[in-house]
């Protein structure tokens, strides 16, 4: 089941947003992320997500406008196939998501192209970039 068409596109503190219009569990595939897949390690933009071996997807909407969150409601997996052009990418929930609710992910981005973190979070980390690019307390 895919929740793709539950979900809408709005403003919020950061630009725009995508928000929950339906209870989706926890631990459940909301949708494939479609898009356009650039196959080029140099590519980058401010809506690509990085699939890794230098492949880059051009997200469509509403995922497109997914933003972080230190302590997300939501992940991406990479489901890859035999062949690179059989891989795939889907959001999925790591907490239930109530309507109304905003679903984010954690860009996890390496330090060196870390900004500061808008999150407000409670577990806001301070500099959106990967857990294990952090310093030790």
């Amino acid at each position: 089941m895919s929740y793709r068409d539950r979900l809408s596109v709005r403003d919020s503190d950061l630009g725009k947003a995508v928000f929950a219009e339906c209870h989706i569990p926890a631990d459940e595939e909301v949708s494939e992320i479609t898009g356009t897949v650039i196959d080029d390690p140099e590519y980058g933009s401010d809506y690509c997500m990085e699939c890794g071996e230098g492949r880059t997807l051009e997200a469509e909407a509403p995922f497109r406008f997914l933003n972080h969150n230190c302590d997300p409601n939501c992940e991406l997996i990479i489901w890859e196939g035999d062949e690179p052009s059989d891989w795939t990418l889907c959001l999925h929930t790591i907490k239930a998501i109530r309507p109304g609710d905003e679903l984010t992910i954690d860009y996890a981005w390496p330090q060196s192209a870390a900004i500061p973190c808008l999150c407000r979070s409670e577990k806001c980390r301070g500099w959106v970039m990967a857990k294990t690019e952090q310093q030790p307390d």
